[in-house]
């Protein structure tokens, strides 16, 4: 009581002015906590006050004017002469946030208690319930462990142990895995962990979806070169989508100075495509079921295109300077993170920018359109040239990532597709096509089952 009046603790004379102590009091619940002392006069001097029955019951009754329930500690000090001080201690309660008294929300702003802004109260009722009640962390419709990707699973886990951001010794069971990571609760599978691990999406989860379109000129009504849809789980998106860029944008050759030898180079770095997707498939949206994940290709630009704002408190101007980090989907985000893809700490849009400046392109545009985020990456795509160079350009590729595959398979020959694909960029229907391929020109054979099997390169 000597240091007085402040952000965490209020004075009153008596229960007379018990509304306002609640305000008050409501204020504490909205910030830190604190205490309201009935009996005390403004100097911070406790005079007390007579304390009856009916003076207990008021309180009581306050207490359920409160919204939603409060928790106080309610404590009476003798003074003098059968007078108290009654003190209302409240701590800190940050799920709960806002709580209002009488239908109105109030804030301590030093030692004043305040109505709070209806724009603060509506962001705070907003963060009470994604917190609680997150799309990603409900319990998914019909999803068994059998309907998840087990490679994909157990590849996460390998790479999070050599990460060292899960422990060697977590068990290999998939069930195991998904508790381990807040995937499963109680026993039933999580949405996050259908939209991570997934190998079935329809009819209920339509929204995991990657689309991805290669159009000839600067707008979509231009001929439409290439134009892919298909609804898989999130690490595959990233890969999908990386691996389509590398397949349609064009290769430039330049000389990099002081040096002799060649070097192709896409018209936007890898890393920073890379990124954007990752933030598309993250931060996204998934309560929109007719919600994707778009990439498309024209001959001036790449855009990336996912569902839904940008999250509350975060706007298109702090993505270009340094920001917290907020998400929308903390624990797909988290499993990113486990397997070293991103550093949930703010700084992927910087990096991005960063890596466009030292490539010497110009940085992305970042942009929300019409319930979407939209990054722009302006760039010399150029036009779809003849025929002959595009199937040149095209071959020349795929004899790369051939290459790429056999050279994994000649240093592992147990290797599996699931962990070619991630050597390789590839989605596993993309390795399995390109397995099939070497098969076929006799450059490769299957020697033992799918399963404890080994390939044999043939030259």
């Amino acid at each position: 009581m000597k240091e007085g009046e402040g952000p965490t603790l209020e004075f009153k004379r008596s229960t007379g002015e018990l509304k306002e102590g609640m305000r008050t009091l409501c204020a504490f619940l909205n910030s830190k906590g604190g205490a309201v002392l009935f009996g005390v006069n403004r100097r911070g001097e406790p005079e007390g006050q007579q304390v009856a029955e009916q003076t207990l019951q008021e309180i009581a009754a306050a207490f359920g004017r409160f919204e939603p329930p409060v928790n106080v500690q309610v404590g009476r000090i003798k003074v003098r002469d059968g007078r108290e001080v009654i003190a209302l201690r409240t701590g800190a309660n940050h799920e709960s946030v806002p709580f209002t008294f009488d239908g109105r929300a109030y804030e301590r702003i030093g030692n004043t208690t305040r109505k709070m802004f209806q724009g603060r109260y509506e962001s705070l009722l907003l963060d009470r319930a994604h917190a609680r009640r997150r799309w990603e962390n409900q319990p998914s419709v019909d999803i068994k462990l059998s309907d998840l990707d087990r490679e994909e699973i157990l590849r996460v886990r390998e790479t999070a142990i050599q990460q060292r951001r899960i422990s060697a010794g977590t068990s290999t069971k998939i069930g195991d895995i998904l508790d381990r990571m807040g995937l499963r609760r109680d026993g039933v599978i999580t949405q996050a962990a259908l939209v991570l691990f997934g190998k079935k999406f329809l009819p209920d989860y339509p929204q995991c979806m990657l689309k991805m379109g290669r159009f000839r000129g600067i707008n979509v009504l231009g001929d439409i070169l290439d134009n892919r849809q298909e609804h898989m789980n999130a690490f595959a998106i990233v890969r999908e989508g990386m691996a389509f860029l590398d397949r349609t944008l064009p290769l430039a050759a330049r000389f990099p100075e002081g040096k002799i030898q060649r070097e192709d180079r896409l018209p936007v770095p890898p890393n920073a495509l890379r990124e954007i997707i990752l933030n598309a498939v993250m931060h996204r949206d998934y309560t929109d079921a007719g919600g994707f994940v778009a990439i498309a290709v024209f001959d001036d630009r790449i855009e990336i295109r996912s569902a839904g704002m940008l999250p509350p408190g975060i706007t298109i101007d702090m993505l270009s300077g340094p920001h917290l980090s907020k998400q929308r989907n903390p624990l797909i985000a988290e499993a990113f993170h486990r397997t070293g893809d991103v550093e949930i700490w703010g700084r992927g849009t910087n990096r991005v920018i960063e890596e466009c400046k030292a490539y010497g392109i110009e940085p992305p545009i970042f942009e929300e359109k019409q319930g979407w985020v939209v990054v722009t990456f302006r760039a010399g795509i150029g036009p779809i040239g003849s025929g002959a160079m595009t199937n040149k350009t095209r071959e020349k590729t795929r004899e790369k990532t051939r290459e790429k595959i056999l050279r994994a398979i000649m240093a592992a020959p147990a290797i599996n597709t699931a962990e070619l694909a991630v050597m390789t960029g590839l989605s596993t229907k993309g390795i399995e096509w390109n397995l099939k391929k070497l098969k076929a020109d006799g450059l490769l054979k299957r020697i033992g089952p799918a399963r404890g099997g080994r390939w044999e390169v043939i030259r």
